[in-house]
């Protein structure tokens, strides 16, 4: 099982609101946790932390391939913070941030920029396809958290949005 199966596994365990998956292969062994926290009215995206462990000596750069994105996520979390104020729009999958369409494409939003739910304020390119993030909540544009082309992880803030 290579990375980019493990990576589809998580999503797929995200979405479907499993709780936990376990696979055993021939000297391969993946589980799968996630907490899945309530979801509350008006909530972006509920919350869920995939756990991934596996046998040392089939996939160790794997292992800290999966491990490095998702401590940088949380230290993105932890940094926000102290906006308690301002409404985060984040990641719903893993996948490469674009800013824009294209290139010679203007931005989707800008810092600054007022949206309402349903605009598109970045696409994420995922297994060759794009696919467009629309906004679930409506005001200012506050601050972009991501770098243009930059990976992203499922549940990675990339917006800080001031509710109007």
């Amino acid at each position: 099982m290579d990375i980019k199966q493990i990576q589809d596994l998580i999503r797929f365990v995200s979405k479907a609101g499993v709780n936990e998956v376990a696979i055993e292969q021939e000297n391969f062994k993946i589980t799968i946790k996630t907490n899945q926290a309530p979801t509350i009215v008006n909530a972006t995206i509920p919350t869920a932390q995939p756990v991934v462990s596996a046998a040392p000596a089939q996939i160790p750069a794997a292992a800290a391939n999966v491990a490095e994105p998702v401590a940088a996520a949380a230290a993105a979390v932890s940094a926000a913070a102290d906006t308690s104020n301002y409404i985060t729009i984040k990641s719903p999958m893993i996948g490469t941030f674009y800013r824009s369409a294209g290139p010679d494409k203007p931005l989707f939003v800008n810092v600054g920029d007022e949206i309402k739910a349903g605009t598109t304020v970045c696409i994420i390119e995922a297994m060759k396809l794009f696919n467009e993030i629309e906004s679930e909540v409506s005001g200012r544009i506050v601050k972009v958290l991501v770098d243009n082309a930059s990976p992203v992880e499922y549940d990675q803030p990339l917006f800080l949005v001031e509710p109007v």
